[in-house]
């Protein structure tokens, strides 16, 4: 049997607060919750696609900015998962007697902090680089991402916030150091004939 920290002691009251709100709201509200949590990751692919699809009309540094997020973002997952595995945080739906929106995830499924919170995170503060008005929007639905996490309850408050806070970090030294090397990385690339039309319109 693997000891897990038991979170509730920090913000579980919060928590309950969230889920019991989230248990008298109307069905559609909680619906529309419930489907952003489980699979609005997707709009941030698609805003990704979008910025790439935009950089690459204005220049190959930019367009290897774009390229750049979602490698930043599987980054940000790793040094998140990493956590996770290091801390063994029960879900507070395994620990709190509360009524849920969502299926409590499995014993050994840990909860800290939020792999959504920080992928959507690292996603917004990455797309900033490439588009401040996508990246405010990524910024937007990240925040809504972290909080439909507590509310369908798998997570604590602490579990997003943390999330959201490694994901930027993450996401925000990744893309500074990039920054420096996008000329460089945009000449190297533009040599090679197969990854030419990844960096400009032909």
């Amino acid at each position: 049997m693997i000891l897990a920290f038991d979170g509730a002691s920090i913000d579980g009251s919060a928590y309950r607060d969230v889920t019991d709100l989230a248990q008298h709201s109307p069905g559609w509200l909680d619906t529309a919750v419930t489907v952003w949590s489980d699979y609005g990751l997707a709009v941030f692919a698609l805003l990704m696609l979008l910025g790439w699809w935009r950089a690459r009309r204005t220049g190959a540094a930019p367009a290897v900015t774009a390229l750049a997020v979602p490698v930043v973002v599987v980054l940000a997952y790793g040094v998140n998962a990493a956590l996770k595995l290091a801390v063994h945080e029960d879900r507070p739906c395994q620990i709190l007697p509360v009524r849920t929106l969502e299926a409590c995830p499995a014993p050994g499924d840990w909860s800290f902090p939020s792999n959504h919170a920080a992928i959507a995170a690292a996603a917004a503060v990455a797309l900033l680089f490439v588009s401040r008005r996508l990246g405010a929007v990524a910024c937007v639905a990240a925040a809504a991402m972290a909080a439909s996490r507590v509310w369908i309850g798998v997570h604590y408050p602490h579990d997003v916030v943390t999330g959201l806070v490694v994901g930027g970090l993450v996401a925000l030294a990744a893309m500074l150091l990039l920054r420096r090397r996008s000329a460089e990385l945009a000449r190297r690339m533009t040599s090679a004939a197969p990854l030419r039309p990844l960096l400009s319109v032909s």
